[in-house]
């Protein structure tokens, strides 16, 4: 707490004085600084280890799925994004024609496709493990 006595603009000038001592007391020496390349390796460090967890399997999973979409053909069973279940009737560049039910087709976006429906011994190969 400051002194009563003091005025104001000496009070001003004690903490101005006593933060610039401060600064330059805590000011390190230039020798005992470390490399400035060694001040960025923590960020390298996050940044590969976000891309080896995240973004590469990410890559391999979208890699993987465009494959699966050229592959598709007439007869083959899928399930889209939105969980419908059919069997492929007709394919363009960009429409996939399903059959749902007999006689009963839509017409779906081929980018919708999430993957080829699960066998039984999939299922049940998948809920052992």
């Amino acid at each position: 707490m400051l002194n009563p006595i003091l005025s104001s603009s000496s009070a001003l000038g004690l903490v101005f004085a006593s933060t610039q001592a401060l600064a330059q007391a805590g000011a390190p020496a230039a020798a005992g600084q470390p490399p400035a390349y060694l001040t960025y390796l923590p960020m390298l460090v996050l940044f590969a280890v976000f891309y080896f967890l995240v973004m590469r399997p990410q890559a391999n999973k979208q890699k993987e799925h465009q494959k699966f979409l050229s592959q598709l053909k007439r007869g083959d069973e899928i399930v889209t994004a939105s969980g419908i279940l059919g069997r492929i009737e007709g394919l363009t560049d960009l429409f996939i024609t399903l059959e749902i039910a007999p006689n009963v087709r839509i017409k779906v976006l081929r980018g919708q496709v999430a993957s080829p429906v699960p066998t039984a011994a999939a299922v049940v190969g998948e809920a052992k493990t």
